[in-house]
């Protein structure tokens, strides 16, 4: 099995590259991000190790990057924060796994095999309403072939919508989904995100496709409307 470990530090590096050669595998180690994923696309790796802090092209840059390139080797983060919305970003734009520094090593061996064994994900679905689509896998979001840059919790919110076009979700619904288990604010903030939303769905478009549905919460319109 091919590994590439994109870590900056060295003596991190050289532990793991010599931990899973010891274990079996073959592995390359590159030292930034640039090289990183250089080595990603243009290499034949059954999986990768990717820290998200590096020199050069940020971790998340790499994960968006391949996934666009139509690159599906299941990929394993490295962080040495272990915040939820870090854990949440990275799944958003595409790793398979996560790992917290510092790692117990049996653990890191165990993980890769387990994404090995289960081998390169099948490349998502495009969600489209109307003239709006949603390509999970490439992180990105046309309207009529124009190019949206939303935020990450835009998109997740988005998201959520298209996946339940002509149904009406609550604000509870959208919180549960979108939000970290443990968010105990106010619920309206969801509104906010529905008028961040509607200003840059919406409104260059002419159209008024995410609908409010008093008192019950939000619908995005199957066929968007003008």
């Amino acid at each position: 099995m091919r590994v590439l470990v994109v870590e900056d530090e060295t003596r991190l590096a050289e532990m793991v590259r010599r931990g899973l050669v010891a274990e079996g595998f073959t592995v390359e180690v590159e030292h930034d991000g640039d090289n990183g994923f250089c080595s990603a696309v243009s290499g034949d790796f059954d999986v990768l190790v990717l820290d998200i802090m590096l020199p050069g092209k940020h971790g998340y840059d790499i994960v968006r990057d391949l996934r666009a390139q139509g690159v599906w080797t299941p990929i394993l983060m490295l962080s040495a924060k272990d915040g939820e919305y870090d854990l949440a970003d990275a799944f958003d734009l595409g790793a398979d796994d996560y790992l917290v520094k510092p790692f117990s090593f049996v653990v890191l061996v165990a993980r890769l095999r387990a994404l090995v064994r289960r081998g390169a994900p099948e490349r998502p679905a495009v969600l489209t309403t109307g003239d709006l689509a949603l390509d999970p896998a490439r992180h990105r979001v046309t309207r009529r072939n124009v190019e949206l840059s939303l935020t990450p919790r835009e998109y997740s919110v988005l998201e959520f919508l298209m996946r339940r076009s002509g149904t009406v979700v609550t604000k509870s619904e959208i919180v549960r989904s979108v939000w970290d288990a443990n968010y105990d604010g106010d619920e309206n903030i969801v509104e906010v995100y529905i008028g961040y939303l509607r200003k840059k769905v919406d409104q260059p478009f002419g159209c008024k496709s995410i609908e409010t549905i008093r008192g019950v919460g939000y619908r995005l319109a199957v066929g968007g409307t003008d």
